[in-house]
């Protein structure tokens, strides 16, 4: 039996790809590596900016993400002084770059006060030239915060782009996954938010919670509905460690998470979706919601994930070059993200101009990271673009690829190798598959704390 055979008679939830490689592949660098060598030689023509906010207003029992729950008043204004310290350095390290995108996730960054947000984009435009009238601009909020005062500010400065959690409309669903939230709350702040008339809205919801039936699921799925999304986000459920479901020792069985998907993807193609991986999906222009033909990506210049390098500011966020990525150290237990937030909020600004925890790509990863985040998408990996990046075969250079059609899982047309619809559900199978023995290993032995 090959390994693929291996994962594919295990769990289809193996792990979620969305990044390569995970932080949980990070270590303190060998040396310390200045900003300024780290990006030389980089394209800066389209650079992607991420700013990160470690807050929220309560730590939901599934969340692993580096966040922390209402923190004291006075953190607030000492994260937004350390974060402005580390985006000066970097922008005097990287040397003039054009953003193309930018987002500020977290966390909810709706937790900070509609002046503390304000001032997060002063200092991305002031800094760095970063101007969501200019470019596309998406902000991740919360029911609870979600407030006319804050959906202003993004409204004014331009913001495309509101991404909300809502997990489900079920009320005894969201109890038992450790996010108690009142239905009414998510719909006022859905009302809100479209009044604003925001280009693009994004709904992230969860299957597989406990308690979730078919109809529940698809309950949610009709409510999601009302508001028209352009976007939404279908998670799967995981129970990962030291977050509040694992210590409550919940579980998930696989077959219901997989039925789930199953309904809810059918869903979302007959009500005029497209399926961009295995969680996103779009509305059609054609839908008779849609407003414009092309309501996502509308200024340019657009972003490339697989080649394009971004700029990582906040506690949480990492950054990347094509040879580096490097953040801040990584937990989501409460204590450990406390000593690591103190630690950045203390930093004085020359630490931040130089790169000390991160993981250095080879070639070889290099091209590993460029075949997984193509792959995953409905698109595929696009053979002819993978040999102009890298001179090379992408099924000589990982030819385990070659498997992926023997099983189903893929097909190769037009000059990609496309995910069949069995390979796309199985995504969350595939992408830890086709992660490298360094990786795996050194994620296996990573010490969460």
């Amino acid at each position: 039996m090959t390994r693929l055979e291996r994962m594919l008679a295990g769990t289809p939830y193996a792990g979620y790809a969305y990044a390569y490689p995970h932080k949980t592949a990070y270590r303190p660098l060998e040396r310390p590596v200045p900003l300024r060598e780290a990006w030389t030689g980089e394209d800066r023509s389209a650079v992607f900016l991420y700013i990160h906010v470690p807050f929220c207003e309560m730590r939901c029992g599934f969340c692993n993400l580096f966040t922390t729950a209402n923190p004291a008043a006075e953190v607030e204004g000492r994260y937004l002084d350390a974060l402005r310290r580390e985006a000066a350095q970097a922008q005097e390290a990287i040397g003039p770059a054009h953003v193309a995108r930018m987002a500020v996730g977290g966390g909810t960054p709706t937790y900070l006060p509609a002046t503390a947000l304000d001032a997060v984009f002063d200092l991305a435009q002031e800094l760095l030239g970063a101007d969501p009238r200019d470019i596309s601009a998406s902000v991740e909020t919360s029911p609870q915060t979600a407030t006319p005062e804050r959906l202003q500010v993004l409204h004014d400065r331009g913001v495309e782009r509101i991404s909300i959690g809502v997990q489900s409309f079920t009320e005894e669903e969201t109890r038992a996954a450790g996010r108690p939230q009142r239905v009414t709350d998510v719909e006022m702040a859905l009302e809100r938010i479209r009044n604003a008339a925001f280009p693009v809205l994004n709904l992230d919801l969860i299957y597989g919670l406990p308690g979730q039936t078919e109809d529940s699921w698809r309950a949610s799925l009709r409510a999601a509905l009302r508001y028209a999304p352009e976007e939404l986000y279908l998670y799967p459920l995981y129970v990962r460690p030291l977050t509040g479901l694992d210590r409550r020792g919940a579980r998930t069985w696989d077959e219901q998470r997989l039925a789930l998907y199953r309904s809810g993807r059918d869903f979302l193609l007959e009500a005029g979706y497209a399926q961009l991986s295995m969680r996103s999906f779009r509305r059609t222009p054609e839908h008779p919601n849609t407003r414009t033909p092309e309501h996502l990506n509308t200024r340019t210049p657009e972003y490339c994930c697989q080649e394009d390098g971004m700029i990582g500011l906040g506690c949480g966020a990492r950054s990347y070059t094509r040879a580096l990525h490097y953040s801040q150290e990584y937990a989501v237990g409460a204590r450990g993200v406390r000593e690591i937030l103190a630690e950045y909020l203390q930093r004085p600004a020359e630490a931040f101009a130089r790169a000390e925890y991160g993981f250095q790509l080879d070639p070889e990863e290099q091209r590993r990271r460029y075949a997984i985040k193509s792959l995953l998408r409905c698109e595929g990996l696009s053979l002819v673009a993978y040999r102009a990046r890298f001179g090379s075969e992408a099924g000589e250079d990982l030819p385990e690829l070659q498997e992926l059609p023997e099983h189903g899982l893929a097909r190769q047309e037009s000059g990609c190798l496309c995910l069949t619809e069995a390979g796309l559900e199985r995504s969350d199978t595939l992408g830890p598959w086709l992660y490298s023995e360094a990786v795996r290993r050194r994620s296996e032995a990573f010490e969460l704390r």
